[in-house]
């Protein structure tokens, strides 16, 4: 009779663990383009995943009685070569569902010059936490986007250049995010995977976040280390001027030591706290209760 019992308990554990970690497959059938990519998606070290063609995202779904309705889809750096999936990505989502709120980590397809790519990525992965919001326990008014370093420039993209509702993040969240694709400021890897080696004008452009900033741009949380040598501050710096010069509510908190990509790891110094600044942004925007 206990063997009967500790193995149901042992089910229900590993079940409730399947369901906190869905795969879901962006285009269950393929994506309808390809980034040209032909060699397989392998790991680089542990924590970080290289050459995605097939995009999906991993579901941590709130615990239902915890759940504020609020969801983030979260897009870890890594160049646009590819992703940081644990310190940029399920770290972060556990985080989230601390607080009550529902997170997706994206593995959007590198673009291999192929700019038009992750953004379609980004927007079918909202499409579907919006079609899904019910299961999810998620209110379709409190769906956000995240991003670090590279994938801080998808999430931008995502909050600059939608065409739908659906398509609009009610928030950004952007860590040291690459923003520009002015070659003299911008992360020189993200924009050769991303553009190319030799784009147009009209390209670099496009793709220069804060020259997209409309009054419709979603309020946004930024942080950024000034010590930073990977993607300078000037970054972050150039788009909050163009969110606020277009009155949208936003924040950058700027730390003198930091580097680049610290994520939520705690090393001992002040940009640790930046998730107790980034909880408090989620609490008066009525994101989390507490």
């Amino acid at each position: 009779m206990k063997m009967i019992f500790y193995n149901l308990i042992t089910l229900i554990l590993l079940t409730n663990a399947l369901f906190a970690q869905q795969e879901i497959k962006l285009y269950p059938n393929g994506p309808s383009e390809s980034n040209g990519i032909s060699v397989a998606e392998s790991f680089r070290d542990p924590e970080f995943i290289i050459n995605i063609s097939e995009p999906r995202m991993v579901v941590f779904p709130a615990v239902k009685e915890k759940a504020t309705g609020t969801a983030v889809l979260i897009c870890p750096g890594g160049g646009y070569s590819g992703v940081s999936m644990i310190k940029e990505g399920s770290e972060i989502a556990k985080w989230f569902n601390e607080l009550g709120v529902s997170a997706f980590v994206l593995y959007y397809r590198m673009p291999n010059g192929h700019s038009e790519i992750p953004l379609k990525d980004a927007q079918t992965a909202l499409k579907i936490i919006h079609k899904r919001a019910k299961e999810w326990n998620i209110d379709k008014k409190k769906i956000g986007i995240m991003g670090f370093s590279a994938g801080g420039h998808l999430a931008s993209i995502t909050g600059t250049h939608f065409k739908s509702s659906i398509q609009r993040p009610a928030f950004m969240i952007l860590g040291y995010p690459v923003v520009t694709m002015n070659k003299e400021l911008t992360h020189a890897g993200s924009r050769n995977n991303l553009l190319g080696k030799t784009p147009s004008d009209e390209l670099v452009k496009l793709y220069s976040n804060e020259l997209q900033v409309t009054k419709n741009t979603p309020p946004t949380f930024i942080v950024h280390a000034i010590d930073d040598k990977t993607v300078p501050i000037a970054n972050s710096e150039q788009l909050l001027k163009a969110l606020l010069d277009h009155n949208v509510p936003a924040e950058l908190h700027k730390f003198d030591i930091g580097g680049h990509g610290f994520g939520m790891r705690k090393r001992g110094i002040p940009v640790d706290n930046w998730p107790d600044l980034l909880k408090s942004w989620l609490k008066e925007r009525s994101l989390i209760v507490n």
